[in-house]
């Protein structure tokens, strides 16, 4: 795919997006992880605040996977003039926490607990667009593992990331 149509998608997905908020525990015990993230999808379900700070969106999830676009731009620069490492390391913790959500039957919840982040490439506002596309590795009834990966439309990977999250009851 090319960095316009990842932007085209983009624009579409946020074209659906109901207004930024916190769901309560109550609304997230009625539904499993899957379908409360395809609410965010929908536009049924807020999406969250830091992603609007941050400026990145999900734009598809499925049960295992989870992705999220972003595009690094100078709000985001560190004092060496490139993005912040945390940025990235950001984006991958939100996909891998996805990954694992949509994951989790009706009334449970999860909680990440250890994340490892190795940036590869150096993000600037030259990128362009990047997707941070996480998967499950293994889903257990109290520890779920899940990797992402940071990458540019061209598939240039930028970051790589693991994460242990716990499961529990909401």
């Amino acid at each position: 795919m090319t960095a316009e149509a990842w932007r085209a998608e983009l624009e579409a997905a946020k074209a659906r997006y109901a207004p930024v908020g916190v769901s309560s525990v109550d609304e997230m015990k009625r539904v499993s992880g899957l379908d409360f993230l395809r609410g965010i999808l929908e536009g049924r379900v807020p999406p969250p605040p830091m992603a609007h700070t941050l400026d990145f969106h999900l734009v598809e999830v499925a049960e295992g996977r989870a992705v999220w676009q972003g595009e690094p731009g100078h709000a985001f620069y560190n004092p060496i003039g490139s993005v912040h490492g945390g940025w990235a390391a950001t984006l991958l913790d939100s996909c891998m926490g996805c990954a694992v959500q949509s994951t989790l039957p009706q009334g449970q919840g999860y909680i990440t607990v250890d994340i490892k982040v190795n940036l590869i490439r150096p993000l600037s506002h030259a990128t362009g667009p990047v997707r941070a596309i996480g998967t499950i590795v293994n889903a257990g009834r109290t520890i779920a593992i899940a990797e992402g990966k940071l990458v540019g439309p061209e598939g240039r990977l930028y970051a790589h990331g693991t994460s242990t999250c716990m499961v529990f009851p909401l």
